[in-house]
């Protein structure tokens, strides 16, 4: 079977279409020194991305998609099924260029990626657990319908409209060393690789995947794609649980690199990014700085571009990413406390807590465990302190005043 190519000659055509402003825009490249102290590159620059008007670069492709199938003749509907961000570029895009959109979504999308692309103009249906079943559904609707499929990564449209994106990277640090891309299905690195490879070749580009929903690495191994059976990852909007023929065709010719990181690794950059960048950034988004944070990808002085692709992050999972966060850098503490149960206990271990100047958040009283004789118990605290200092000098002021106590989180 012959795979389709997508050249930079489809990029260039792409960005003759891009004629509307309230679908794609500029976004911003931010310097980064926090980055630069962490990493030891020469320099590191943010690109902005999840600024874009949909809170991510899909648009891009979606609006080439349907703008060049609308140049063959009619078009009245799309479909497609997406787990959220691509479903708000096609909704955006198919509206603004006049066609009705349905968009399939698992039921397990955030909410407020659900709202936002109703919000676009897109009618929403929710079908399913996993962005496969919502696929499936989307390919019965297009049977009954006659409406054109747009699908997130398997299509030389869509990835050459996400080729524009590399192209704007290039013309925002024509010097870079190296670019940082978040790999779900492999659209947006296939174009972006595909315009750096005509731009600047000697530019490295490194793929970031989510070790939940990895594929590219055993994909690139065995020369096929790979899918897996079931994801697992924060990173919602790289989930997709596969990669096609057409993606790794071009990973394999023009992508240097492909590492992985953990949700947690994940978790920590969305974290450092609020706070030392100001940037609120979905997991997905934040894929690119937990690699080079991790030290996955070896930056020593060099000029390096992490792209920050998605910024659309569910309140819910939010605080959820915070919290576990948090608690890795040990601002967030469990301590569970052996006493003899009387009264009083609670009283003083609080006093000797607030000494140290750290807030209680909640106290748990347990007597019913079966390593507890008569009469004791455990108080289990949860304590906001300033890190891993501060807890550990709480704990050795507990242990000073007789107390056993273990960190439980």
């Amino acid at each position: 079977m012959t795979v389709e190519r997508v050249d930079y000659s489809d990029i260039e055509a792409a960005l003759e279409r891009f004629d509307n402003p309230r679908v794609v825009k500029e976004t911003p490249l931010e310097r980064s020194t926090s980055l630069e102290a962490v990493t030891d590159a020469d320099e590191v620059r943010l690109k902005l991305e999840h600024l874009q008007w949909t809170g991510s670069f899909k648009t891009r492709g979606a609006y080439n998609k349907i703008a060049a199938r609308l140049e063959e003749g009619p078009l009245d509907q799309v479909v497609t099924a997406s787990a959220g961000n691509h479903a708000q570029g096609v909704a955006l895009a198919a509206t603004e260029l006049g066609v009705d959109s349905t968009i399939v979504m698992p039921k397990t999308a955030p909410q407020a990626k659900v709202e936002a692309t109703r919000h676009y103009g897109g009618t929403v249906e929710l079908v399913g657990q996993d962005f496969r079943a919502a696929e499936r559904r989307a390919r019965e609707l297009v049977e009954e319908t006659g409406a054109e499929y747009v699908h997130a990564f398997d299509d030389p449209a869509i990835i050459a409209g996400q080729g524009t994106l590399g192209v704007e990277m290039y013309e925002n640090w024509q010097s870079v060393d190296t670019v940082i891309v978040p790999i779900g299905g492999g659209g947006l690195i296939s174009g972006i690789s595909t315009a750096f490879a005509e731009l600047r070749p000697e530019t490295r580009i490194v793929g970031v995947q989510a070790t939940g929903g990895q594929t590219i690495v055993d994909s690139l191994e065995k020369g096929i794609p790979q899918t897996l059976d079931s994801v697992d990852t924060i990173a919602d909007g790289i989930a997709t649980g596969g990669v096609s023929e057409l993606t790794l065709s071009i990973i394999e010719r023009h992508v240097d690199d492909v590492v992985t990181v953990t949700d947690s690794q994940i978790a920590d950059a969305v974290l450092l990014l609020m706070e030392r960048a100001k940037q609120v950034v979905e997991g997905a988004g934040a894929a690119s700085v937990a690699a080079l944070v991790a030290g996955e990808v070896d930056v020593t002085g060099e000029n390096v571009m992490p792209l920050l692709c998605g910024g659309n992050l569910d309140m819910t999972m939010l605080m959820e990413v915070v919290i576990h966060a948090l608690t890795r850098r040990k601002q967030i503490v469990r301590l569970r406390v052996h006493i003899d149960d009387r009264p009083g206990k609670m009283e003083a271990i609080s006093g000797i807590i607030a000494d140290h100047g750290a807030n209680i958040q909640t106290v748990q009283h347990d007597r019913a465990l079966r390593d507890l004789d008569v009469g004791e118990a455990y108080l289990v605290f949860q304590v906001e302190t300033s890190g891993a200092e501060h807890a550990a000098n709480i704990v050795d002021s507990l242990s000073e005043h007789g107390y056993d106590v273990d960190v439980v989180n």
